[in-house]
């Protein structure tokens, strides 16, 4: 079993920046693939970034290429989302997720382990 646990969500204006920290417990953190996913209101759960269990390898959805950053501290269990350069189209639920498989996805059935979710809204 595995706990994930989001923090970093707030209200920012448009073109600022937010970092987003999932701190994970009880099962091998380095040995699992780990994403970030965001959902709005009435919308499905959307794919925003995923990395290799080594954190060499990151895939991000194009609408956040160039803006947003997936990192990862195995020694510390987390995985941070660095967002700059905002957008009110931007402002969603946004979830942290965990595979059991090294392998890196980007969809969210894929993903075994999920977070509570923290609010991120983007004001014009």
């Amino acid at each position: 079993q595995v706990q994930l646990v989001e923090s970093g969500g707030g209200l920012v204006q448009a073109g600022g920046s937010l970092r987003l920290s999932c701190t994970a417990s009880g099962r091998t953190f380095s040995s699992s693939a780990m994403g970030w996913f965001r959902q709005a209101p009435g919308k499905e759960r959307d794919f925003v970034a995923a990395i290799s269990r080594s954190g060499r390898s990151t895939y991000y959805r194009d609408s956040v290429k160039g803006r947003f950053t997936i990192s990862r501290d195995n020694a510390n269990n987390t995985v941070y989302l660095q967002m700059n350069s905002l957008k009110p189209e931007d402002t969603a639920v946004y979830y942290c997720a965990a595979r059991t498989t090294m392998l890196v996805a980007t969809t969210a059935a894929e993903y075994a382990y999920w977070g509570q979710g923290t609010q991120v809204t983007v004001s014009s």
